[in-house]
């Protein structure tokens, strides 16, 4: 054996050697590690907002099932993704239910179906008729290959935030406004020189070509989408070309409404609060974060449904998401997945994570609580939680793909490149540049559909 692995050796740079034998070495190491046993369950959060919440849920079910006693821990977001992938791929151990969101949980979907992480849950939401409790829409994220792999925590749809205190002076009535066209159109006076410089000081939106997250999230709403049913790529989807080729035309030249304040710094909030933007995307954690963030804006600012992109259209769309899985390895899968229904289905947690972070619920059972209908003097007496319940069935649908994070950042360097192509030739309308993001929407596929062809496993066809 010397022989061999000696001739390797002199074959291979320095580097590569030297992670060979570490891989090697580790190998060896977790082999003959001993796990010792564990007592009870352990829960893994990473949003502190939701491991205080759950704080006193955990005691009364120790109380109640003192057999599977469960001890929780918070990690931070990149601390249990690099767990979760590493537990996952090399079976070191990991905890027997946590909550993952959807960058994470899509980390998980990479390999055969048989080889996912996450309990297969699909059988026992349909035989408890948890399914149908549950909105539909908030399921698609946590989905693979027709399989579901956890409980949703949330809806995340999402609003639009406007200065109401600036709107309303200027005796502009939104509840005329039902797509972006009249939005603009009846907001325009509001976009001020304000120093005589002859540039803008006020804008319409917060909205630019380099804020991925909301590219997607317009796009989500307006019917684009990275892959069809099959999870087989669709960047260059005709669809998303308007999507971005309208995108542009808000983001610059003569018809510009928009600008890129951020999503959250303090210089973001500091211009919210001087009037730079009257409008703002916010997802119902969002809307909670600004009333610890900028609460000089309490009584000036209230929500509206998203216009839509045409008459009739989606009038609200989806930002972030997170999930209760289960280690599929774990020896006490049955008693996670009763903690993980009473944690969820449970009326008190609902109403306490709504009040602390104005968080829905996607359980439908639970959205007639009083606490959804009660007035919020932040967002100036609107009942906040009922608007966001009334949109809750509407949300688009996320994927789930490995792939999707590639997917998002290729088409937000599509609309980037579309951007600059369209200051370079002086082109604004979206007609006009529909023909080059065809063009760049190709290339983008062509990278993507590249990327996706080298996973043997998504490529073959997978019994369900």
């Amino acid at each position: 054996m010397r022989a061999p692995f000696a001739s390797l050796l002199r074959i291979l740079s320095p580097g590569a050697a030297v992670v060979i034998a570490l891989a090697l070495v580790s190998s060896v190491v977790v082999w003959r590690m001993k796990v010792e046993p564990r007592d009870g369950m352990l829960f893994w959060v990473f949003a502190p907002t939701h491991f205080e919440t759950y704080q006193r849920s955990v005691p009364a079910w120790n109380r109640e099932h003192p057999e599977s006693k469960l001890t929780m821990a918070q990690l931070s977001g990149p601390a249990l993704e690099q767990r979760l992938v590493s537990g996952f791929f090399s079976g070191t151990p990991l905890a027997d239910v946590f909550e993952v969101e959807r960058v994470m949980a899509a980390k998980a979907f990479t390999g055969p179906l048989e080889d996912v992480g996450f309990l297969d849950v699909t059988d026992r939401l349909h035989e408890e008729g948890l399914f149908d409790q549950i909105n539909a829409p908030s399921f698609s994220p946590w989905m693979s290959r027709g399989r579901i792999f956890g409980i949703p925590h949330d809806v995340h749809p999402v609003m639009l935030a406007y200065r109401a205190d600036l709107v309303e002076a200027a005796g502009i009535d939104v509840s005329s406004i039902e797509t972006w066209e009249d939005y603009f159109r009846l907001l325009r006076p509001l976009q001020e020189d304000l120093n005589g410089d002859g540039r803008p000081d006020r804008w319409l939106l917060n909205a630019g070509d380099t804020n991925v997250e909301v590219m997607q999230m317009l796009l989500y709403q307006a019917g684009g989408t990275y892959f069809d049913e099959q999870d087989r790529p669709i960047l260059n989807d005709s669809r998303n070309a308007a999507i971005l080729a309208r995108l542009v035309t808000w983001f610059t030249g003569p018809n510009r409404v928009s600008t890129d304040l951020g999503i959250s710094s303090a210089l973001t909030n500091q211009q919210i609060l001087n009037g730079t933007v009257i409008g703002c995307f916010l997802a119902d954690w969002t809307a909670g974060s600004w009333r610890m963030e900028l609460p000089g804006l309490a009584g000036k600012v209230k929500l509206m449904p998203l216009p839509a992109w045409e008459q009739g259209g989606r009038r609200t769309s989806v930002w972030g998401g997170t999930m209760m899985a289960i280690n599929r390895r774990s020896p006490r899968t049955d008693e996670a997945w009763e903690f993980a229904k009473e944690l969820y289905l449970s009326p008190e947690n609902a109403a306490a994570l709504f009040r602390k972070t104005m968080i829905i619920t996607p359980v439908k059972s639970l959205w007639n609580l009083p606490v959804f209908d009660e007035p919020d003097a932040y967002y100036s007496g609107q009942r906040v939680g009922r608007m966001l319940i009334d949109l809750a069935p509407d949300v688009p649908p996320r994927p789930s793909s490995p792939y999707a994070t590639m997917a998002q950042q290729l088409m937000g360097n599509t609309l980037i490149e579309l951007r600059a192509y369209a200051d370079q030739h002086e082109l604004y309308t979206e007609e006009a540049l529909m023909p080059e993001a065809r063009r760049l929407l190709e290339i983008a596929q062509g990278r993507l559909a590249r990327e996706i062809g080298r996973n043997s496993f998504l490529t073959a066809k997978e019994a369900p």
